[in-house]
């Protein structure tokens, strides 16, 4: 619970450093890896750091939780700090690393604001951080605890088993646990984090989807080439996995997180599954785990791609579905081809197609295609609290995404 005292100082303030947060985060990260140079070695995505998402990414949960607080001082914004503690714990946070971030994000906000943080606002706006901070902290805690594994430890080495070429920009590979022990728990709908070397011998994370059921000593995961653009450069970590790794290779992977999961396969409340592009690889992992329970639930799949030929995992969702004595599957395509002649064209619409009520609903693609989705959703009458939504890369915690 945020204090009274430090409430007034932080509303009167929170124009002022949201506005400047931009700046100060700049400052915060530069500064920090001038100093700690090992963090960018297998901790933060230096794609994401090099066209400022990540910068951006961290100004949009600081300003959001702030509002939260003043929003309702007897509460915390759940939603927001699960995502983010999902988040830290694939990639490792511990909690002597707040201490370090602490350090150098108040040092930029008191250069970048300067004289007009008194000790008063720096004493009220620590506040923030240290509630935050400590949510996440026990967060934290209970997600290693919950993986089996100490803060921070969560790396096991993998071994390739099989790997296939699903569409000419997306593979995927076939995984077991190197050591012989058994696969740790994991949920439908959640991801892991790949570790790897590149090129210069430092190492990057990126999380990937889980596409195969959980059950079992096996995990697949799904890949797509992240190409370059004039926003940044080709996916260092996309590349090298589809380039270098082959059968009988070995991957080191985090234990599964994320809190966008199917609860219950076995409960009756119909599923609505929502996907663009390569975020069908959750849904194809919540639909196999639903076929491997023979779980009765209404399943409706909504998919949006370039063409046919691009959508990855296609025919082993319409298998899927087949599966399933009561799902359905509607896809869209920019480009339809004669392989899906029923398909629908051009981007994703939902005014012809009729939700089952009382839907939970599970989104993942394009950050673009989630918000125009979800906004949708809400105009045709969906209660926020049951879309359930996965975002790859920063979040930027816009206001439309913490509801």
């Amino acid at each position: 619970m945020l204090s009274a005292e430090s409430a007034a100082l932080v509303r009167a303030t929170l124009p002022a450093v949201a506005g400047a947060l931009d700046e100060i985060t700049a400052r915060f990260y530069a500064t920090m890896f001038r100093d700690r140079p090992e963090l960018l070695d297998g901790m933060f995505n230096r794609g994401n750091q090099a066209s400022g998402a990540q910068r951006r990414a961290l100004a949009g949960s600081i300003a959001g939780f702030a509002g939260a607080l003043l929003e309702n001082p007897t509460a915390r914004p759940d939603a927001l700090l699960s995502r983010i503690a999902h988040k830290h714990a694939a990639v490792g946070v511990t909690d002597d690393q707040y201490t370090i971030v602490h350090k150098y994000l108040f040092g930029a906000i008191a250069e970048v604001l300067g004289d007009a943080v008194t000790a008063e606002v720096a004493a009220a706006w620590d506040e923030v951080y240290w509630l935050m901070a400590g949510a996440l902290i026990s967060r934290e805690a209970l997600l290693y605890q919950d993986a089996g594994v100490q803060p921070g430890g969560i790396w096991r080495p993998w071994t390739v088993v099989e790997r296939h070429v699903e569409t000419s920009d997306v593979v995927s590979f076939v995984l077991r646990p190197a050591d012989g022990e058994p696969a740790p728990r994991a949920r439908a709908g959640q991801y892991v984090s790949v570790r790897v070397a590149v090129a210069d011998g430092t190492h990057q994370l990126r999380q990937y989807s889980l596409s195969s059921a959980p059950g079992g000593d096996r995990r697949r995961l799904t890949v797509k080439r992240i190409a370059g653009d004039a926003d940044g450069p080709d996916g260092e970590v996309s590349t090298l996995l589809h380039d270098n790794v082959r059968d009988g290779d070995e991957l080191l992977l985090s234990a599964p997180f994320g809190d966008v999961f199917l609860d219950d396969p076995a409960a009756a409340t119909p599923l609505v599954l929502v996907s663009a592009g390569i975020g069908c690889t959750p849904m194809t992992g919540i639909l196999a785990h639903l076929a491997a329970c023979g779980s009765p639930r209404p399943v409706l799949v909504l998919h949006a791609d370039r063409s046919p030929v691009d959508h990855a995992l296609r025919s082993e969702t319409h298998d899927l579905v087949a599966q399933l004595p009561q799902a359905r599957a509607v896809f869209w395509y920019e480009h339809p081809g004669a392989q899906e002649p029923d398909a629908r064209t051009g981007l994703m619409d939902l005014g012809g197609v009729e939700l089952p009520d009382d839907a939970t609903v599970f989104l993942c693609g394009p950050l673009p295609f989630m918000r125009d989705v979800r906004g949708r959703l809400l105009n045709a009458g969906v209660p926020a609290q049951r879309i359930r939504y996965e975002v790859f890369g920063p979040d930027l915690w816009l206001p439309d995404s913490t509801a």
